[in-house]
Order: structure tokens, then C-alpha cells, then sequence
């Protein structure tokens, strides 16, 4: 996950020398970004429909190799549309390893721990943020954004091998696409892909534009400006890891605090902006309590999904892209009209939503066969199953 997550994200530090590469404008190498985004959303939930019923080793084997070899073409092509197709082919691989990973995951812990099991699969892609990032950009200014992405090449490889050689057989699910598909997107688990689409969308309407923030309020530049956010990405790996235990004891509840936590950090974010240790706290709590989310909103979606999990663990992933992408589009008007302290108060007003939408989610219960053996190999987590 770390590897992938920082295969996605390194395109941000090296933009200016594929666009110098490809000889096009920077605006037109930002839909690598978006092209990406709709490979994890759309194209990801694809590839797990139609790999429901392969051993699930064997799909983690070949996204990874598939992977392997589309970011290795990438990495030589000079026609930027082949380079387009790829990055859309290499999120959709991505979506499909990381439905992929959490049934792995789940499948070799006992069932109160799977909460625990998917928060530390979910750090990979925080670690993705916190060091992945500054890694690839630190690679892509050294030896060009090709090297960047041979650089992920090589560590694709070593996650080839580790899939292989760690990774236990995980049986594939019993019931088909058709039959998963009236559970995955019943109206109960359509009601927490939203509450994931909308926490998404108040984290990214904020931090897409952090950085003018920092500058324009906070005051801070220069390499000051890389502690602030490597002290939030710290926070989000270190909430990912406890957000697990909290989903395996309860999922519900979690969903509810975290949401008023995010609340109440923009809110102290926006009201002491210039303050620059209060806004170093701030991210640090907000970056916490957002992460802590995530394994929550996983776990959650799998008990609802009940028989329908094992497809509907590829679609958390779609709604967070969707909401990342509608956060940053709202932000974006925000800041162009009112400049950067909008941005938090339109996170904010996304984050205050959360809160009725998390509580009324927390009280949804798993279809009564949530746990028949005949129809998923998915165990259901026990402590996502009370409010």
C-alpha cells in the first residue's frame, strides 16, 4: 500500500518536468491526477467485479505485476496519451489491490481483530503521504520524474515478491457479481459511502490548499513548510494504527467522535490561523482524528455489505477519490473568491454534516445473513455491528 500510495501521489512533485517533458502546460498534466482518481473509482470496482471469483493471492499477484509493467512503460513513453491510459489503467490496479489486500488482511486475523488488520493496511497509504511524497519528489528532482517512476518500479517489485512469498491463500467468494452486488449497494451501505464521501470532502476542501494557508495566514515559509505537513502526515499514520483498535471496538461510535473531532479542529484551525504552534497542533489532532476514521468507515461498509463484502471493500476507495476531488473543486472556488481562511470554513461546513450523518449511520445494523459461511468468505467484524 505504501508503495502504490506513493506511486499515486509522486506526480505532484514532479509535474513541472513531465509537462516540460511532454511540452505541455501545467494545468494539462494536472488530469494525470484526475485521471488517476477515476481509475481508483471507477476502474477499481470494476476489476474486483470481475475478479470476484479468483483465488484472491493470485489477483494480488497479477495487479502487482500489471502494475509493474504499466508504470515501467510509463516511464519511457514519450506520447503523453499513452501516458494518460496508463495512469487511468494503473489506479484501477491499484483499486483492485487494495480490495484485494483488506480480504487478505482480514482473512489470517480473528474476527475482533479486523479492525486492527485494516488500519494497518490503510497506514501504508498514510506513510504514502507523510514520507512516500517527499521521497518520489526528492528522487524526481535528482533523477527526473522517469526516475521517479523507476524507483517504484523497483519497490513494485519487492512487493511482487513479498505478495508471493507472504501472502496466504484467500478463497475466492462463493456467491456471484449479481448476488454480492444486492448487498454491496443496498441503501444502508450507500448511506456510509456517502458519510465517506463527505468526511473525504471537508479533510480536502482544507488541505488541497494548506499550503497558501500556512503562507497567507500562518505566516509560514520556506522549509518550515515541509515540518507542518510532515507533522500532519506523521499524525495520519499514527491515527490509522489506532483508529483500528477503535473500530474493533466499536465502529459506529468511532465514526460519530472522529466526525466531531474534525469539526472542532478546523474550527480551532480557522480561529487561530496566525498563531503558528496553535495551527502545528491543530493539523496534528486533525490529521489524527481523520484517520482514525478510515479503518472505521471499512469496517463499517463490510458488516453492512454483510454477503455482499467482499465486492463492496473496493467501494470506500471510490467515494474517498470522489470526495477528495469535490473537496478540492470546492475549495478551489472558495479560495479563488475569499481567499485561503475560506477553504477551512468550507471544510468545516462539509465536516459539520458529518455529524448527523455519522450518527445515523452508527445505528444501521448487517443484514440478518451477514454471517452465513455459504456466502462470503468475509467475516464480518463484530464490533461494527452496534452503534
Amino acid at each position: 500500500m505504501f508503495v502504490l500510495g506513493s506511486g499515486e501521489l509522486l506526480v505532484v512533485g514532479v509535474l513541472d518536468r513531465i509537462a516540460a517533458d511532454f511540452h505541455v502546460t501545467i494545468p494539462e498534466t494536472g488530469t494525470l491526477v484526475t485521471v488517476y482518481a477515476l481509475g481508483l473509482a471507477i476502474g477499481g470496482p470494476i476489476l474486483t467485479a470481475l475478479t470476484i471469483r479468483m483465488e484472491k493471492k493470485a489477483v494480488l499477484c497479477g495487479a502487482v505485476a500489471l502494475f509493474i509493467v504499466c508504470n515501467l512503460v510509463a516511464a519511457l513513453t514519450h506520447f503523453y496519451i499513452l501516458f494518460l491510459v496508463l495512469r487511468f489503467l494503473i489506479g484501477a490496479l491499484q483499486g483492485l489491490f487494495i480490495a484485494g489486500a483488506f480480504m487478505a488482511a482480514v482473512a489470517v486475523v480473528p474476527v475482533e481483530r479486523i479492525g486492527k488488520a485494516i488500519g494497518i493496511v490503510i497506514s501504508g497509504v498514510a506513510m504514502a503521504g507523510a514520507l512516500g511524497v517527499p521521497l518520489g519528489t526528492l528522487v524526481g528532482q535528482t533523477l527526473g520524474w522517469r526516475g521517479s517512476f523507476m524507483a517504484i518500479v523497483a519497490g513494485a517489485v519487492v512487493v511482487l515478491i513479498g505478495t508471493a512469498a507472504l501472502i496466504p491463500t484467500v478463497p475466492p467468494a462463493e456467491a456471484g457479481v449479481a448476488h454480492q452486488a444486492r448487498y454491496a449497494f443496498a441503501p444502508k451501505v450507500l448511506a456510509l459511502l456517502f458519510l465517506n464521501f463527505i468526511v473525504f470532502s471537508a479533510i480536502f476542501a482544507t488541505l488541497t490548499y494548506l499550503v497558501p494557508f500556512l503562507q497567507d495566514v500562518t505566516g509560514v515559509t520556506g522549509a518550515m513548510l515541509s515540518v507542518f505537513l510532515l507533522a500532519y502526515g506523521a499524525a495520519t499514520a499514527a491515527g490509522s494504527f489506532g483508529g483500528g483498535r477503535f473500530a474493533d471496538r466499536n465502529a459506529g461510535r468511532t465514526l460519530t467522535i472522529g466526525s466531531v473531532g474534525i469539526a472542532a479542529c478546523l474550527l480551532v484551525l480557522y480561529l487561530v490561523g496566525s498563531v503558528a504552534w496553535l495551527v502545528a497542533v491543530a493539523l496534528l489532532a486533525l490529521g489524527l482524528c481523520f484517520y482514525s476514521m478510515v479503518p472505521s468507515l471499512q469496517v463499517r461498509v463490510i458488516a453492512l455489505a454483510g454477503p455482499g463484502g467482499q465486492l463492496a471493500q473496493s467501494l470506500p476507495v471510490s467515494a474517498a477519490n470522489i470526495g477528495i476531488a469535490f473537496g478540492a473543486f470546492c475549495g478551489g472556488v472558495a479560495i479563488d473568491g475569499h481567499g485561503a481562511p475560506a477553504t477551512v470554513i468550507t471544510g468545516l461546513i462539509f465536516a459539520v454534516v458529518t455529524i448527523p450523518v455519522a450518527w445515523g449511520t452508527g445505528l444501521l445494523k448487517p443484514p440478518a445473513d451477514a454471517r452465513s459461511p455459504h456466502e462470503t468468505s468475509t467475516p464480518v467484524p463484530q464490533g461494527a455491528d452496534t452503534s
